[in-house]
């Protein structure tokens, strides 16, 4: 969840590649988010295409609040 509380104060709900100590946020975590409908991709990073930058949804905005 913490990680999804992140994305409330960024623009356009962004949700972060990396947590407080500057390490990646595990893929898994990252999966299930967007398997339970709180997080959504929002783009391919041509320079990095294995990470997978993702934003909130609707759903993913309540339940972090």
């Amino acid at each position: 969840m913490a990680w999804l509380r992140r994305g409330l104060s960024q623009p356009g709900g962004k949700l972060p590649l990396f947590d407080e100590e500057g390490q990646q946020v595990c893929e898994r975590t990252v999966r299930s988010c967007i398997d339970n409908g709180w997080a959504e991709p929002w783009f391919s990073n041509p320079l990095k295409p294995d990470w997978i930058v993702c934003k909130l949804t609707t759903q993913g905005r309540s339940v972090a609040a």
